[in-house]
């Protein structure tokens, strides 16, 4: 499978802040490709630049062949867009956006009418096209802007936290349409996302991006993999924890221990019997566990797990986050 996109040292800089630093990664056609991490993060200014809409401070990039530098208009034709912000035209019908759009990449009437069937089958849109988008919900209104993504059949769409700010279950009726987009048309999609659920959902591939660094790149079932088979959580009532961690340190089942705020966090082999284990074990020499609970690894445990922080610890305003990467610069 050949690549779409390729990235080499890609590094972007704002007045002598590194929003992303050295960036290497290729993703290959077909693939829903996801970057997962906080706001902040440099998410959205990779998008920019794969999109041409900025410029590389250092780096090569080539977007279905082409060079991000010098051949923008031909990387325009072949890609899609969903921004992050809404900007789908309210005062027009669904359908009279579609048409306004497939006249942007200069297609022919009787081509955009039959795209423009085709997409709203796709997205279960019929029936819908000929209300004005104001008067739509939310989620029908993103729905709308996906499908005028890939009006122009582009060869790689891409998607800016396209559920941000819908309710749970539109934000999971869209990832079922995205995800049929793909299987469907092929497209290769490119998803910006901080919502460890629409990652593990929808991508192939994700790349863990922190401080515009990427962690790692795999898939979401090999980075669960390297926290554990599974996780215990402990929460004790009295003193001499340490005691308790000592003794745990002398099993061979637990493979890791940490403290993840009052709670001390276990990677283990095993299942339930583990849980028994510890109870025992912990009875055994007077220590009292007031909760405890066992679980699958998650792509969040993923991100504390390369990051050493959890990605709500970063969820605030982005000039938050650029706040503190400019304090951390000054030290």
């Amino acid at each position: 499978m050949s690549n779409v996109i390729e990235i080499e040292n890609l590094t972007k800089e704002f007045d002598g802040l590194v929003a992303v630093d050295h960036v290497t990664l290729n993703v290959k056609a077909g693939e829903v490709f996801g970057f997962l991490g906080p706001n902040g993060a440099g998410k959205t200014t990779i998008t920019k630049m794969l999109c041409t809409i900025l410029n590389p401070t250092s780096g090569s990039v080539k977007v279905c062949g082409y060079d991000v530098t010098r051949g923008r208009d031909s990387i325009r034709e072949c890609i899609g867009i969903v921004f992050q912000d809404s900007c789908i035209d309210k005062f027009l019908t669904g359908r009279e956006n579609l048409d306004f759009h497939g006249r942007i990449y200069h297609m022919g009437r009787k081509t955009r009418g039959e795209r423009i069937a085709e997409v709203l089958n796709l997205m279960e849109l019929k029936g819908k096209e000929d209300i004005k988008v104001s008067d739509l919900s939310g989620g029908m209104q993103r729905r709308f802007e996906v499908a005028r993504g890939f009006m122009n059949h582009p060869e790689v769409l891409f998607l800016d936290e396209p559920t941000l700010g819908l309710d749970i279950q539109t934000r999971r009726n869209l990832w079922n349409h995205i995800r049929t987009l793909n299987e469907q048309e092929g497209i290769t999609i490119i998803l910006t996302t901080h919502y460890i659920e629409e990652a593990d959902y929808l991508c192939h591939r994700v790349a863990i991006i922190d401080q515009g660094k990427i962690a790692v790149v795999d898939t979401p079932g090999k980075l669960k993999e390297v926290v554990g088979i599974n996780l215990i959580s402990l929460e004790l009532a009295s003193e001499g924890s340490d005691d308790l961690v000592g003794l745990l340190r002398g099993l061979d089942w637990i493979k890791e221990i940490e403290w993840r705020n009052s709670s001390l966090e276990l990677n283990v082999e095993g299942g339930e019997e583990r849980v028994l284990q510890l109870v025992e074990l912990a009875n055994e020499h007077g220590f009292v566990i007031t909760a405890i609970d066992l679980r699958q690894p998650s792509l969040e445990d993923a991100f504390l797990h390369y990051t050493g922080r959890e990605i709500r610890e970063d969820e605030g305003s982005v000039k938050g986050l650029w706040k503190t990467r400019m304090a951390g610069r000054r030290k």
